[in-house]
């Protein structure tokens, strides 16, 4: 809003010209989204605390978390106000990747609002069933790839870190492969949040990583150099991924051991949305298995858990997913999350030093 209101008046005070530079919109939308968070964080948690929307805490899970029964959820609200804001306010409205990761993340929130309001405020334990979930996940995820694979130009070739040359055309296939990265990611994100500050961060590494794939995805030079699929328009979601930092990083503000609140499947299933999504539009699906190895493993984690037990009738973990597994065995909570922050750092730092290993 700002950039097609002030950008124009450049040629009459140059001062606006500033509004041309990426970096400039990027950083401020960063900055946009930490406001948003600081300001609104403190209202709505009084807020969710009057409508009584309290975590409901597991009765069979580690000990330690019975003392987090009551603590405020659905705190993604403020997550998805950090995002859209500041997007709205600094991003080029006119760009179409812009409104398309917007929907996703928009959407997927409204899938876990619906969720997360009818458990915890009109006290229905079941929320949206798990098939009900999946089916509206799987649809706007299908509208997503349906979109990309009819917009002119849009590549559907599949590319893999470290061979420059292979890059399979998915052709129509395409389209159940985006739904897959979406989904899948989204769902991966949401069974990472089950400790304190423990998904909000390595998703804001996540995002900081992406902003970098996007701004170079963006620049014909860079890409060209970098032997990476040069995304006409790409470029503009390094403001989308500012402010997903800076929510991200004004949520942890809130979020923190010992957490203030919890974002609920509003943030999760949100934030694994649009980290897909980013994914799927820069052409680096592959690397967000390598940057988002500590939700692979989680998401993994629960899935050999749940095989191991059906069909051998033994448990691989003490609890699933794995953060659980250590928590039984004595490890201390903060000392996993900032474990689990330091793993995802150095997995964002081998995902971005592929980019020269073509």
């Amino acid at each position: 809003m700002l950039y097609h209101l002030l950008y124009p008046l450049a040629s009459s005070v140059k001062l606006f010209n500033i509004f041309k530079y990426l970096t400039f919109r990027t950083i401020y939308a960063m900055i946009t989204a930490l406001i948003v968070t600081f300001v609104l964080g403190p209202w709505v948690i009084r807020k969710l605390e009057s409508l009584q929307a309290r975590q409901i805490i597991r009765t069979d899970g580690p000990e330690s978390h019975l003392k987090k029964q009551g603590t405020p959820t659905m705190g993604g609200v403020i997550i998805l106000a950090g995002i859209v804001i500041p997007t709205l306010l600094w991003a080029d409205l006119a760009n179409t990747y812009v409104w398309l990761t917007l929907f996703i993340i928009v959407g997927y929130g409204l899938i876990g609002f619906i969720d997360d309001y009818k458990k915890v405020v009109e006290k229905n334990p079941k929320g949206l069933s798990p098939r009900q979930k999946m089916f509206w996940q799987m649809l706007l995820g299908a509208i997503f790839g349906i979109i990309l694979f009819s917009m002119p130009g849009f590549s559907k070739e599949l590319y893999f870190p470290f061979f420059k040359n292979l890059h399979p055309d998915l052709w129509i296939f395409y389209i159940p492969f985006v739904m897959l990265v979406v989904v899948g990611a989204s769902n991966a994100v949401n069974l990472t949040d089950g400790l304190d500050g423990l998904a909000i961060g390595p998703v804001s590494i996540n995002a900081a990583t992406y902003l970098l794939f996007t701004y170079i995805a963006g620049n014909i030079k860079l890409a060209t150099y970098l032997q990476i699929p040069y995304v006409v328009g790409a470029g503009e979601l390094a403001v989308v991924c500012g402010a997903l930092v800076g929510s991200g990083i004004g949520f942890l503000w809130y979020n923190s051991y010992p957490a203030e609140v919890f974002m609920g499947d509003v943030g999760s299933l949100s934030l694994g949305g649009g980290l897909g999504a980013l994914a799927v539009i820069t052409k680096q699906e592959i690397l967000l298995v390598i940057v988002g190895g500590v939700f692979v493993v989680e998401a993994l984690s629960v899935i050999f858990q749940v095989g191991s037990y059906k069909y051998r009738g033994k448990r691989i973990f003490r609890m699933a997913p794995i953060h659980h597994h250590f928590e039984l065995k004595g490890v201390a909570e903060p000392k996993i999350i900032v474990r689990f922050w330091i793993i995802t750092l150095i997995l964002a730092l081998v995902a971005i030093s592929t980019l020269k290993m073509r």
